[in-house]
């Protein structure tokens, strides 16, 4: 390469032939090559047959019908016995001509048209109320025309946890989007929306759309924030609990939400007020939103919430109560008035109990194995009556009389 572009420079100088040759002690044949030459001097391998030609027009065949064939189930089907690596560079080679092509057009957003939602689940296990450890679902939105990002941390992947984490999210920005862009979700929908989804999305007036299989373009702005969240957030920090992740969590995307993102070239906070002006204003309030149960107490006065257990004041036994829960606290009601309000545990299998609620127990307890028998009807009280009341009753005394 370096006497080919020295034979040119020395020629374009006026430099003769001979010279040159005598100068740099090549032939006269290798000074005339390149001097007629367009382009540098490169070795080209004449084109021939390989080990992998024969069997070539058999593996074609196989991915014309199935395109992602892996090449170790290939090279078994025709019988390849050679290197693998060999094998496998060939088959991607020609894979190329029979894969489907499936385009990727580049989406532009509107201003309050989208949120994007996702599911992320951070690579660190958070500490839980029982001492265990484990891996919890984070819900982030983000608003696709400014970028701002919106995140999470809840107790289950459950459509009620999510709705919940979803009104959470939109009530910080003050307003809904003209849709909500999700993939086929369990907890909101596969290929139908489930039924309180759909309720949610009619009282919000916006419209929940789940994407089809194979269609990552419309929902990538929020996935690429999950590993810029790997990166940039996650590394280095610790986590007492799931309300530290979210405390965490909001103080870094203060400032990530100012920072200039690459495509918009500008910052989310700067477009997050066009972005709102052209949404929807949320309604004061879901009704029906979270867990809600109603139930009849029984003896032991607990009431369960996903997997964990409550306690309940024991005057409620035998009546039927109503119980809620968000993301935050379980509540009961008994007629309107409160007879119970815990935490919610987010660990699993958990019980909890107030002791005013066992006190209470025990006095009821108490009150009831120490009642007074005379107080309380007697066994056979109601069961014993003169047979003559039934003689009257059915006419049968005047009868009696007259026979006598």
């Amino acid at each position: 390469m370096e006497d080919w572009a020295l034979i040119r420079r020395l020629a374009r100088e006026g430099v003769p032939k001979a010279a040159i040759v005598r100068k740099l002690g090549i032939s006269r044949t290798t000074v005339d090559k390149a001097i007629a030459s367009q382009g540098p001097p490169k070795y080209e391998r004449a084109s021939g047959p390989t080990s992998f030609t024969p069997f070539e027009e058999r593996v074609r065949a196989m991915l014309a019908e199935t395109p992602d064939m892996p090449a170790t189930v290939l090279a078994e089907r025709v019988g390849w016995t050679g290197s693998i690596r060999w094998f496998r560079d060939n088959v991607n080679r020609v894979r190329v001509d029979h894969r489907p092509i499936d385009p990727a057009d580049r989406l532009t957003w509107s201003a309050g048209d989208v949120a994007q939602c996702d599911l992320w689940f951070p690579p660190r296990e958070i500490l839980l109320e029982d001492g265990s450890r484990a891996l919890l679902p984070v819900l982030v939105m983000t608003l696709a025309y400014s970028r701002f990002m919106l995140v999470r941390m809840i107790p289950t992947r459950k459509t009620q946890d999510l709705l919940l984490a979803m009104w959470a999210l939109l009530s910080e920005v003050g307003c809904v989007p003209r849709r909500l862009i999700w993939d086929n979700e369990a907890g909101i929908g596969c290929g139908k929306l489930t039924e309180p989804a759909a309720v949610f999305a009619g009282t919000l007036a916006t419209k929940i759309v789940l994407l089809p299989p194979r269609d990552p373009e419309s929902k990538g702005v929020v996935e690429r924030r999950n590993g810029f969240f790997e990166t940039s957030f996650m590394p280095g920090r610790h986590f007492e609990s799931p309300a530290d992740f979210n405390a965490q969590f909001a103080g870094w995307l203060g400032t990530a939400n100012t920072r200039v993102v690459r495509t918009t070239k500008a910052r989310p906070v700067d477009l997050l007020t066009v972005d709102k002006e052209k949404m929807t204003p949320l309604p004061p309030a879901v009704l029906h939103l979270g867990w809600r149960n109603h139930v009849r107490l029984g003896r032991d006065y607990y009431v369960r919430v996903d997997t964990s257990d409550y306690s309940v004041h024991p005057t409620a036994i035998g009546a039927r109560v109503d119980v809620s829960a968000d993301l935050d606290t379980v509540r009961v009601r008994h007629g309107g008035r409160l007879v119970a309000e815990h935490p919610r545990r987010w660990a699993r299998g958990m019980t909890v109990t107030d002791p005013a609620h066992v006190t209470a127990a025990a006095e009821l307890r108490h009150a009831y194995q120490h009642r007074d028998p005379a107080a309380a009807p007697g066994e056979d009280e109601g069961l014993v009556r003169d047979l003559g009341d039934y003689d009257r009753a059915f006419g049968l005394d005047s009868l009696a009389g007259g026979s006598l």
